[in-house]
């Protein structure tokens, strides 16, 4: 290893050492920057302008603390999340029906994502060339299932820096557009000051805090830091210490590239839509073409597509890891992946109304947060598992506060879509 001194970044390495550590991150980050953030956040910048930047601001913190503690737990325990559930519901005498019951509530929150997915991306398909919903959700589906095939064929990094490169797609089709009408950059800082404009702002605070953190993420990115960092089960000659400080930077990085992406969404209501409007994926594309030409609308276009194909590669890839890592059903991956994504497809071929599919999609993801959140709080306090890497007293108080805020907003958006208030 180099000596201490010179070119140090805090975790003993240097910096080109630490830019060939980072990545897993990345992947896991796309989940944030899914077509069901498009139209929420979209939807808040329509109607409300600057004044909930930091509700993003706060998800965006929220998600790095929960991420971090995913990717600790696959590099510590050598276990994905999906598998140490597995192994502590076999010492249970109900550890059949718990496996399944387990294994298949995680599976379909994969597949309610993977909806959300392939209708963003079919969408943007239909604004791009005019295509048929289900005709773009059959094209979205089978070049999703070709990527995510093709680069998981070709290793770790060959997948991190594919997904990188749709995850930077969706940045420039995002932000990019925020050059042809730059945003109030004056009131976008203010907006960082919480405030809640009025009481029809609190089912959509609740919608982007309480969803922003993806339950099929919090499953894969242990998975994920494993087949990057210790698939054989011995860890790199960097140590675990320093790989888990570099682990941090990546988190923090990926994250704050997604939530730059999400406040761009809403900028993009803002300045678009003026505020105080009904906003949605079509309108803003609408207005974007007619107040700034169909440049602006293409890129926008564009941003939208890879969204929905590169969350779809990722919410793939973690149905598939789930069935895998839970043992429920032992098939090829090509199966594990057609099952996830197929769901998606059917519906957009029985003329389901994308909106309506788009609602219930995030209702069920809602469901699933507190399955993998409580779990995951759960076994990184463990000392067992995770020896002397195992949550000290404030971080578990700081986990469960972060944990019960995100559960109690997921259960606020369940609400509310049922019940319309």
């Amino acid at each position: 290893m180099t000596t201490s001194g010179q070119g140090r970044a805090g975790s003993g390495l240097l910096p080109g050492q630490i830019l060939r550590l980072l990545g897993p991150a990345f992947v896991a980050s796309v989940a944030y920057v899914d077509p069901g953030n498009v139209a929420a956040n979209l939807s808040a910048g329509g109607r409300y302008g600057y004044r909930l930047v930091w509700v993003l601001a706060a998800a965006s913190v929220m998600a790095m603390l929960v991420q971090f503690q995913s990717a600790k737990l696959g590099l510590v325990s050598g276990r994905t999340l999906p598998q140490v559930m597995t192994e502590r519901f076999a010492r249970s005498r109900l550890h059949t029906p718990l496996t399944w019951g387990y294994g298949l509530q995680a599976f379909v929150i994969a597949i309610a994502t993977d909806i959300a997915e392939v209708v963003g991306g079919a969408l943007g398909l239909g604004l791009l060339f005019g295509t048929p919903l289900w005709l773009g959700g059959i094209i979205v589906g089978l070049v999703s299932l070709a990527l995510l095939a093709g680069l998981r064929n070709r290793g770790e990094r060959a997948f991190e820096f594919g997904v990188g490169a749709l995850l930077t797609i969706v940045a420039a089709g995002f932000i990019g557009t925020l050059f042809f009408r730059p945003p109030d950059w004056t009131a976008t800082v203010a907006g960082l000051l919480p405030s809640v404009p009025d009481q029809a702002a609190l089912p959509l605070i609740a919608a982007m805090l309480g969803a922003t953190v993806m339950p099929h993420a919090i499953y894969l990115h242990s998975g994920l830091a494993i087949d990057r960092f210790r698939p054989e089960g011995t860890l790199p000659a960097v140590g675990l210490k320093r790989l888990l400080r570099v682990q941090r930077i990546d988190v923090v990085l990926a994250l704050v590239v997604s939530g730059s992406v999400n406040i761009a969404m809403l900028l993009l209501g803002a300045t678009i839509l003026g505020g105080g409007g009904a906003a949605t994926i079509e309108s803003a594309h609408a207005g974007l073409a007619a107040t700034l030409g169909p440049a602006a609308a293409a890129v926008f276009a564009i941003g939208l597509l890879a969204s929905g194909i590169g969350s779809a590669v990722v919410g793939t890839h973690a149905g598939s890891r789930i069935l895998k890592d839970m043992r429920l059903w032992q098939v090829s991956p090509l199966v594990r992946r057609t099952l996830t994504i197929a769901p998606a497809v059917v519906l957009l071929l029985l003329g389901a109304p994308p909106t309506s599919v788009l609602i219930w999609s995030q209702v069920v993801l809602s469901f699933g947060i507190a399955f993998a959140a409580i779990p995951l709080a759960v076994v990184t306090a463990d000392r067992a598992l995770m020896g002397d890497h195992a949550d000290r007293g404030w971080q578990r108080l700081v986990n469960w506060t972060v944990v019960a805020l995100i559960v109690a907003l997921n259960l606020s958006t369940v609400w509310w879509a049922a019940f319309g208030g």
